[in-house]
């Protein structure tokens, strides 16, 4: 299986995230995540690493707004130069905004702080010096990936850092700054019908947020329920898509402590969804924070439970971009991640 992966994602880094109450926290999504996936894949006799290709913009553009762009570019740089004191302060260690924008049609403010509150939703999407470097470096993984399926690859893995599947048209999130799994499926878009089947924890409200009003694109999302899970506010049920892509998304928010087998057999029936609508191309946003000692979240998926879903998604027989999303208990990050992917080889 090819593999691929740049190391540009280390030089993203941030050395806190706030958590709920304000407590200032060790970043959870750190290098030593991807570590452990490479330690572990590289056990193996079937991992092939592959350079990845630089894509320019234009397909991020195509899925993400312009503006947005420019700021995660632009941020860094604006905050260091925005006043001398800040150079010399914890706050230069990583930029997160103090007010953020109610989404009721808010006027894009013109300062740099307002356009954080405006352009990132939560306290863990913290931008520091090569935050945009590693974001894009991340696109290209899964940009390349999905290139290698549209040229006749069965399968094959992105190993995306950072994540993206919380980052929306216009903002980031949950670690989250491209929309990695997006931006690989509407680059196949153009190629044929695509589906992504979101896998991680929590729910996918990005993915849900680009293609929520597209019938060309199927997405689907198992998680938390956003009832008592992050993100709260979209994931539930009955958001079911709009206009044009009305009936083309479909979310399954699961209670807290949702066992394997319980789990296993909502994947079942979103797998049934996939085939009825039959795509040339799948995406599988896959996160590992459904394993049972994951810290950012509740459900009780096993190692071996990771190989059986891997074995029923695999038996779709569809040409499938895997991106890497989430998952926190680092110490079996890379278990989970070879046995999940061991069936697509």
């Amino acid at each position: 299986m090819n593999i691929f992966y740049s190391e540009a994602h280390r030089k993203h880094s941030p050395p806190y995230e706030i958590f709920d109450g304000g407590h200032r926290v060790p970043y959870l999504e750190s290098p030593d995540r991807i570590d452990r996936i490479l330690n572990a894949l590289k056990k193996t006799d079937w991992a092939n690493f592959v350079e990845t290709t630089d894509f320019g913009l234009d397909p991020i553009i195509a899925v993400h707004d312009q503006d947005y762009i420019n700021f995660l570019a632009s941020c860094w740089t604006e905050w260091l130069d925005s006043d001398p004191e800040v150079a010399a302060s914890p706050e230069a260690h990583a930029f997160l905004p103090a007010t953020f924008a109610l989404r009721r049609k808010p006027r894009l403010p013109t300062t740099l702080l307002g356009k954080g509150g405006y352009y990132i939703m939560d306290l863990s999407a913290c931008i520091v010096e090569a935050t945009f470097t590693a974001a894009l470096s991340s696109a290209n993984c899964a940009l390349s990936a999905g290139q290698s399926i549209a040229n006749g690859s069965s399968s094959v893995f992105a190993l995306c850092r950072p994540p993206g599947h919380h980052a929306g048209k216009d903002y980031a999130g949950g670690y989250c700054f491209i929309n990695n799994a997006s931006v690989a499926a509407n680059w196949l878009s153009a190629k044929g019908k695509v589906a992504i089947l979101d896998i991680d924890y929590h729910a996918g409200n990005g993915t849900q947020d680009i293609f929520y009003e597209r019938n060309d694109v199927l997405t689907i999302s198992i998680h938390g329920d956003p009832e008592f899970e992050y993100p709260h506010y979209i994931g539930f049920a009955d958001e079911t898509g709009a206009g044009a892509g009305l009936g083309y998304h479909h979310n399954f928010p699961l209670p807290k402590g949702t066992d394997e087998s319980a789990y296993l057999s909502v994947l079942d029936e979103a797998l049934n969804m996939i085939k009825k609508f039959a795509p040339s191309y799948l995406v599988l946003s896959a996160g590992m924070d459904t394993f049972e000692g994951d810290p950012l979240g509740t459900f009780k998926v096993t190692h071996n439970g990771f190989t059986d879903i891997g074995k029923q998604i695999a038996a779709l027989s569809m040409p499938t971009v895997i991106v890497m999303e989430g998952g926190y208990a680092n110490e079996a990050l890379g278990i989970n991640t070879v046995n999940l992917l061991e069936s697509f080889k």
